[in-house]
C-alpha cells in the first residue's frame, strides 16, 4: 500500500513546479536540518570502470540494428573523450605493447562480458608511463576469450585493454547523464584495486593497520615503520575473509555520522547469510548466475566491503538488524551493515536513512570477469527506478561511482595530489610518484607524511541522479572518490573532516554537479532494467 501512495504522491508533486527549499515529505519523516535540500544520499558504489571505458565517445553511440538505441538531445555537452587522433592514432600502437599495441575499438552489446584486466597498484602506474598513458597493454591488459572477436578486434591480445563500450550497451548511464548530471574530470583518490577504492569512499586514508593476519603481501611500507594497503586485503574477523586481512585504524565517515546521530547504511549484496538462493546456495557460499556471464558467481565479495575493515563500523557475524525500523540507526547488533535487500524492505517501510551506500550481488556489481555492464544496469535502473517511487524523491540523490579503473585505457592523468616514494611506485620513474616528500599525514601522529598513497589515480565515471542535479550537464572540476564524503560532511556534518592526513580535507566536493537555486517538478525518469531506454 506504501507503495501505491508513494507513486502517488510523487505524481501529484510533479503537477507543478516547486521552488527550495523543498523539504515535504523529508520534514514529515523527522529528518535533521542539511546545509542543501538532500535529506538522503544513496551511493551506488560500482566495480572496476574507467571513464573512456565506458564514456569515452559519449555522447556519440553507433547504433547498430539490434542494439537499444542512443540519440543524444540538443545541446548535449562533449567530454574529455576519445577523439579522433586518440582513436585513430593512439599512443599504445607503442611497439613496447608486443602483440597488444593497438588503437581504441568499440565492445559490442554481444560483447559485453570480457575479461578482468590487471588494477595493481604498480601495474596501473607502469601503465600511465609518466603521463605518456601508452603502455596499457604491457602492463594491465588481459587477453580474451571472453569475449570472442568480432572481425579485427585485438580482444584476443592484451589490446583487450583499449575496449571501451558506448550508448548502446551503456545505455542507462547515457542515458542518467542526458537527463542529470556527471563528471568527466573524476579520479580514483590512489591508485590501485577494490580495497584501496572503498577504504577510500569511506575515510580518504588507507594509511595506519590495527590489526592484520596472512602476512604483508597487500601493504607497503608508509616510511615510519606502520604500512599502508595497496592491495586487496579481506576484513580483519569477517566470517567470510580469507587468510589474509587487516583492520583499519584510522575513522571513517560512519564514526562521524554515528557521533551527530545520521542514520545511515552500508547494504551489500549478498551480506545476510540465512538467505538460501535458488540453486541451494547460501552463507559466505551463496551465488548467482545470469544468462551474460559464465559461471556462477559468490554473491558476496569480503574486500568489497570497507565498514568492516574498522573495529567501530563492523559487523564481523554478519549479525541481522531487530528490526525494519531499526535499519540505520546505532545500538541495533547489525551495526550498520546490511545486506542490500534490507535497504529496498526498510525504505518501502518508511525508514529511509539519511546516507546509504549499496554494493550489488557480484555478479551485478560491473566488475570484469563476474560481471558486466548489463548486469550492472538492471542493478542501477532497478534502484533509480524505485528511489523515484517514494515520497523522499524530492529530496534524494542518487550517486553513481567506481572503486577502481580494472586497469582499462584512459587517456587523461590526473594531478598528481599526494605524491609517493615506495618500492610500488612507478608512475614518475622506478620507485617514484612524484615526491614522497610532500606526502599526506598517516595515521600515526608521528607519521608525517605516509608513503604508499600515490594518487590521484585513474579517472572513472561518476553521476549525480536527482531533481537537483543540474540538467544534461558535463562537470569539468576535478573530484575524487572521498568528494563524496566530502559533501556528505558538508551537507550533515557542518564541515567537520575525518581527521589527519584523509584526503577530503584537501577534495572538492561533488556540489558543483548540483543546481540548488533552480525550481524543479519532480518529473520521473524511468528506464527499462532490459534495455536502459526510457519507459513511454
Amino acid at each position: 500500500m506504501r507503495q501505491f501512495l508513494s507513486w502517488c504522491l510523487v505524481a501529484a508533486i510533479a503537477v507543478g513546479p516547486v521552488t527550495t527549499p523543498l523539504a515535504s515529505a523529508a520534514d514529515r519523516n523527522g529528518a535533521v536540518k542539511t546545509a542543501t535540500p538532500i535529506q538522503h544520499i544513496v551511493i551506488i558504489f560500482g566495480e572496476n570502470q574507467s571513464f573512456d571505458h565506458y564514456f569515452g565517445t559519449y555522447p556519440q553511440a553507433l547504433n547498430p540494428k539490434g542494439e537499444p538505441q542512443f540519440n543524444a538531445l540538443p545541446n548535449t555537452p562533449t567530454v574529455n573523450g576519445l577523439g579522433n587522433a586518440l582513436l585513430h592514432n593512439n599512443p599504445n600502437l607503442n611497439p613496447a605493447n608486443g602483440a597488444g599495441a593497438a588503437n581504441p575499438f568499440r565492445f559490442d552489446r554481444s560483447q559485453a562480458f570480457t575479461q578482468d584486466m590487471d588494477h595493481d597498484y604498480m601495474a596501473e602506474q607502469l601503465a600511465f608511463d609518466g603521463g605518456a598513458m601508452d603502455l596499457f597493454p604491457l602492463n594491465t591488459g588481459s587477453a580474451g576469450p571472453p569475449p570472442e572477436p568480432i572481425g579485427s578486434q585485438p580482444v584476443l591480445t592484451t589490446g583487450q585493454v583499449l575496449g571501451y563500450f558506448d550508448g548502446n550497451s551503456t545505455t542507462a548511464l547515457w542515458n542518467y547523464a542526458q537527463h542529470y548530471a556527471m563528471s568527466d574530470n573524476s579520479y580514483s583518490t590512489n591508485f590501485g584495486p577494490s580495497t584501496v577504492g572503498a577504504i577510500n569512499l569511506i575515510s580518504g586514508q588507507t594509511n595506519g593497520i590495527a590489526n592484520s593476519t596472512g602476512g604483508t603481501g597487500s601493504l607497503v611500507g608508509d616510511g615510519s615503520g606502520g604500512f599502508t594497503v595497496i592491495g586487496d586485503p579481506d576484513p580483519f574477523g569477517d566470517v567470510c575473509s580469507g587468510s589474509e586481512t587487516v583492520q583499519m585504524a584510522s575513522k571513517n565517515i560512519g564514526d562521524l555520522l554515528n557521533t551527530a546521530g545520521i542514520t545511515w547504511g552500508w547494504f551489500g549484496g549478498g551480506f545476510n547469510l540465512n538467505i538460501v538462493n535458488s540453486d541451494g546456495s547460501t552463507g559466505c557460499n551463496r551465488q548467482s548466475t545470469s544468462p551474460i556471464v559464465q559461471g556462477a558467481q559468490g554473491d558476496y565479495v569480503p574486500h568489497h566491503t570497507p565498514f568492516q575493515y574498522y573495529a567501530s563500523t563492523a559487523n564481523p557475524t554478519h549479525a541481522r538488524p531487530k528490526s525494519v525500523q531499526t535499519i540505520g540507526h546505532s545500538g541495533d547488533p547489525a551495526n550498520h551493515d546490511y545486506d542490500v535487500n534490507d535497504f529496498f524492505s526498510a525504505v518501502s517501510a518508511g525508514n529511509f536513512p539519511a546516507v546509504s551506500f549499496l554494493k550489488a550481488i557480484a555478479i551485478q556489481d560491473a566488475h570484469p570477469g563476474n560481471s558486466d555492464p548489463l548486469d550492472e544496469q538492471h542493478f542501477v535502473v532497478k534502484v533509480a527506478n524505485f528511489l523515484q517511487g517514494q515520497p523522499e524523491w524530492a529530496n534524494t540523490a542518487l550517486i553513481v561511482l567506481y572503486d577502481d579503473s580494472d586497469g582499462w585505457y584512459d587517456h587523461q592523468l590526473g594531478q598528481i595530489v599526494n605524491g609517493s616514494n615506495t618500492s610500488a611506485d612507478a608512475l614518475t620513474g622506478p620507485g617514484n610518484c612524484g615526491s614522497g616528500a610532500n606526502a599526506l599525514a598517516g595515521v600515526n601522529p608521528s607519521t608525517t607524511h605516509a608513503q604508499g598513497r600515490c594518487g590521484y589515480g585513474p579517472r572513472q565515471p561518476l553521476l549525480v541522479v536527482s531533481p537537483w542535479a543540474q540538467h544534461n550537464f558535463v562537470d569539468h572540476s576535478v573530484t575524487d572518490q572521498t568528494s563524496v564524503i566530502r559533501f556528505i560532511e558538508d551537507n550533515w556534518l557542518g564541515g567537520q573532516r575525518i581527521g589527519q592526513g584523509s584526503f577530503d580535507g584537501v577534495a572538492n566536493s561533488i556540489s558543483s554537479l548540483f543546481n540548488f537555486n533552480q525550481t524543479v517538478t519532480n518529473d520521473l525518469y524511468l528506464l527499462n532494467e532490459e534495455t536502459g531506454e526510457p519507459v513511454k
